[in-house]
């Protein structure tokens, strides 16, 4: 009975930690994600603060039909 209860813990412990190997993975993609993300954002503000890519404001652009 005893060897029972511990082949099952064990069972157990062999799945809760295989679980926990998979959410770390999971959190470290999703970590780098964040990252890219927050660096794309900041890339877009500066530009946005700079006045865009041509310096001017967008209602000095042509329209691409034009």
């Amino acid at each position: 009975m005893t060897e029972d209860r511990i082949t099952n813990l064990e069972i157990k412990l062999s799945f809760t930690e295989d679980l926990i190997e998979k959410l770390n993975q999971i959190v470290y993609k999703q970590q780098q994600q964040i990252e890219f993300l927050y660096r794309e954002l900041k890339s877009i503000k500066e530009q946005a603060s700079n006045g865009g890519s041509g310096g001017g404001s967008l209602k000095d652009e042509i329209p691409p039909h034009y």
